[in-house]
C-alpha cells in the first residue's frame, strides 16, 4: 500500500502543471480585432493637411492615387479564431 500513497504527490504535480499549461495556452484567447488607437490618434486632423498635394498649375498631371491595402494574410491557425 505504500506504493499507492507515494503516487499522490506525483499525480498532484502533474495535474497542477497541466492546469498551468492550459491556463497559459488559453490566456492568449480573446476578441479578434485591431488594436485600440493610441491616445494621440484621438486629436482632430487638420483638413488642409489631409488632402494630397495638387499638381503644379498648367501641367495637367494628376497625383497618383494611393495604393490599395493588401489583403490580410492567412495562417494555418486561423480556424481557431474564426
Amino acid at each position: 500500500m505504500k506504493f499507492k500513497s507515494a503516487m499522490w504527490p506525483a499525480r498532484g504535480a502533474i495535474l497542477a502543471s497541466l492546469v498551468i499549461v492550459l491556463g497559459l495556452g488559453l490566456g492568449g484567447c480573446g476578441r479578434k480585432g485591431g488594436l485600440d488607437p493610441p491616445p494621440v490618434a484621438a486629436t482632430p486632423v487638420n483638413p488642409a493637411l489631409a488632402q494630397p498635394p495638387a499638381a503644379p498649375e498648367g501641367t495637367g498631371v494628376a497625383p497618383a492615387p494611393a495604393p490599395a491595402p493588401s489583403p490580410p494574410r492567412a495562417t494555418w491557425l486561423d480556424w481557431l479564431i474564426n
